[in-house]
């Protein structure tokens, strides 16, 4: 058999990592003791791993993370109440296919963003559709997709996000515009998707700074409602860093 034309008819079919796989098989010295269907499925495998790596890395572009976090580069020696067991419970991204939410909040500079970000990219590696957004971008955008007529269409396309993190929420008090597009968007979600805040503002005074006690209530109740939460304190990871150099 003629390899040249059957790599042609691979490559015509974008079956890249079986080109790849045959290539580096011809050049294995022991290749002969593998039957057909053995060898059959290295290629198979070379194919899926690569049509893996490349659907991760489609869904890690598009979720647009701050910060390049990994749960397995989280500092737990610092002092800020971070407890290890849970973060590692939540690192299996069970709460994402129950669709619950994540709340964090702390002071500024513990670290908040980038448990967020770590949480968002195993969220990636399992499968999932991230989105990362500042909490004043989100409501930026929306205002200007009402002017521009893609507010429906921003509004569906986070609706369809696995998970959805808000960065910095809470920085300051809602207006009316924004607490009905924060409502819509928890709406869309609320049993279906996941969704992960983070925030300087204790949660205890969630209800004051959305402003309006209605749409407070019905805002914290699609959010708080099943959420899992990390409280952190201490001094700022930053400060410590500079200390340091």
């Amino acid at each position: 058999m003629l390899l040249h034309p059957t790599l042609e008819k691979l490559s015509a079919l974008r079956l890249t990592g079986m080109v790849a796989a045959l290539h580096e098989q011809r050049n294995m010295n022991d290749i002969a003791n593998l039957g057909f269907e053995e060898r059959l499925g290295l290629l198979l495998d070379r194919e899926q791993a690569l049509r893996d790596t490349r659907r991760m890395q489609t869904r890690l572009r598009k979720a647009k993370l701050r910060q390049d976090g990994a749960i397995e580069d989280i500092d737990f020696r610092h002092p800020r109440g971070l407890d290890k067991s849970l973060v590692l419970r939540l690192a299996d991204c069970r709460w994402i296919k129950e669709h619950n939410n994540l709340i964090i909040t702390g002071p500024t500079g513990v670290g908040k963003s980038y448990l967020a970000c770590a949480f968002a990219h195993k969220a990636c590696r399992e499968g999932f559709y991230s989105l990362y957004l500042r909490a004043s971008k989100l409501f930026e955008d929306m205002s200007l997709a009402k002017g521009d007529g893609r507010y429906l269409k921003l509004l569906t396309a986070i609706a369809k996000t696995d998970l959805l993190v808000l960065d910095d929420y809470g920085l300051a008090p809602l207006n009316r515009d924004q607490r009905h597009d924060l409502l819509e968007i928890l709406e869309d979600r609320h049993g279906l998707k996941s969704t992960l805040v983070t925030s300087q503002l204790p949660l205890e005074l969630w209800h004051e700074q959305i402003g309006d006690p209605t749409m407070a209530d019905a805002i914290l109740d699609r959010l708080v409602h099943s959420a899992h939460t990390i409280q952190l304190k201490g001094e700022s990871m930053r400060k410590k860093k500079a200390n340091l150099t």
